[in-house]
Order: structure tokens, then sequence, then C-alpha cells
């Protein structure tokens, strides 16, 4: 029986969705859904619509991605069974035969201990010493079975060995959301453990479902953070400076910008991270 935790914030129709999609995988699974805080209306819905055999557990409040998803690890791995769970956002919708191929490619591989499936966006993931967890183009040393190693896994859908998680630990709280995986992906290959993408196995997530603000705020304060924590402090200063340079050139020239540029968060961001404040963001 695969373990499958799944973490909801106000979208119980999208979290309904990717039930669903989990349990048509034709793989034996045991969902259960931990809710960050949604509102009343949102706990009734999933509470009224989720089938029996899935466990809905209230977290009390949004602990974030990472404490959000260690609540029902940490549950898992109390309870002993399975040797694998895995790990997803509430609209995360896993292809057909997605699990099934995720599965194969980690046990054949006793040294697995973290795997993610594919996104589909052509990259694989990658550390950089100053900027982080970023992605860069898949290259072609893709095993048969669709493995590629990776510096660490995609939050999408991630999938952790027991015996990985009872070495390392889980998510670091810190993170609230974001580099999370990238911490966890590096901590597991320092231990020996083996990190890979399967190719094989697709999934997708097209929502972005904080606000522009928020993302950028932890992206940037997490990155920051990851490079300190892996990569020693003169890295982590470096990158301190590259961020006021982008944030100098993002408000001189905002036309460069791409995706995301917020700069109050970015400001806050900075501030916040020199100051040790992590976990959840300020309300702004």
């Amino acid at each position: 029986m695969l373990a499958v935790v799944l973490v909801h914030w106000n979208q119980p129709e999208r979290c309904l969705k990717t039930v669903a999609a989990f349990q048509g995988q034709g793989v034996p699974v045991r969902i259960t859904v931990v809710d960050n805080g949604s509102d009343q209306s949102a706990r009734d819905h999933l509470g009224r619509e989720l089938p029996d055999d899935v466990e809905l557990i209230e977290a009390g409040g949004n602990l974030g991605f990472g404490p959000g998803a260690n609540v029902g690890l940490r549950r898992w791995l109390e309870q002993g069974e399975g040797e694998w769970a895995v790990v997803a956002p509430h609209d995360a919708l896993p292809g057909a035969g997605c699990l099934r191929a995720l599965l194969d490619a980690v046990e054949a591989r006793p040294l697995a201990g973290l795997a993610c499936a594919d996104v589909g966006d052509g990259h694989t993931p990658y550390l950089d010493p100053y900027f982080g967890g970023i992605t860069m183009p898949a290259g072609d040393d893709v095993a048969p079975d669709g493995w590629q190693a990776a510096d660490y896994p995609h939050g999408t859908l991630l999938a952790a060995r027991r015996t990985c998680l009872e070495e390392i630990g889980v998510f670091d709280e810190r993170y609230f959301a974001y580099c999370e995986e990238a911490d966890l992906g590096l901590k597991a290959r320092k231990a020996g453990w083996q990190v890979g993408i399967v190719r094989t196995a697709q999934v997708r997530n097209p929502y972005l479902a904080s606000h522009e603000d928020v993302v950028d705020y932890l992206m940037l304060r997490n990155t920051l953070l990851l490079v300190r924590e892996h990569f020693g402090r003169y890295r982590s200063s470096v990158r301190f400076c590259i961020a006021l340079w982008h944030l100098a050139d993002g408000l001189a020239r905002p036309h460069r910008e791409q995706w995301i540029f917020a700069p109050k968060a970015r400001v806050r961001a900075l501030k916040d991270y020199a100051l040790g404040r992590f976990g959840p963001p300020p309300a702004f």
C-alpha cells in the first residue's frame, strides 16, 4: 500500500479531482489529506465529499507546504507501514500510469531515497551553490525505465523512502514553502542516497496558488537560507549582493524582469533573512 499525503488549502474541488486522480492510478493507495487551515466552508466541503477511505487531518492553521506535509509524513513514519510515501499539493494531477512508473523505477534502485515525477518542462532539477534550487535543460542520460539522476526532487509529486527519511528527517519547517524539497534532496545525497526524476511518470500542476508577493518573498528568503546552510556564508553573502543588484536593476528597468517581480516583498525577504526570521511569511 502506497501512502499519499496531499496538502490542501481552500481549494476543495481541485483537491477532490486530485484524490480521484491518485485513486485511479491502478496502484493501491492510502490517501491522507492535510488541511492547512482552510475556511470552514472548504473544510465542510471536503468532509462531505471525500471518499470514506481517505483520511482528513485538520492542521489547525496554514502551516505551509513542508510543515503540512510533515503532519502526514510523521503519521506514516509512526505507523510503520509501507516503504514509500508520496507527497503532493492539492492540485497535482498525475498522468496515466504515473505512480506505477515511479514505483518501478525506485524499487529497482535500493539506494534511491527521493524521486519525483516529471512536470514536462524538459528540465532537470539542479542545485547551484549561489542560486540554490534551479533547473537545467535535461540531458540524455535517461535509463530505460525513465530514471534520471537529479540534484533534488520536484515538490509537485515527490516520493520518499521510509529509511531515507528516518535517517535525514522530514522537511525543514523554516522554509514554509519553496526550496524545502531542494534542502531535503541535498541532505539525502550527502547521506549517500540517490535522488532522481522519473521521465516515464508524468504529472501536471497548472495553478499558481499563492499571490506573487508571497512567492517572490519566499523564493528569495528561502534561497538565501538554502545557500547558507549547504554552501556556506561566503556564497550566501554573494547571493545577497546579487539579490540587491537584481532589485535595483528591476526598479530601474522593470521591463527586464520576468515572471515575478515584487520589490516590497524582496526588500522584506532580504531584511527577514538578515534578521533570521523564517517560517510563515509576514502579512503584507
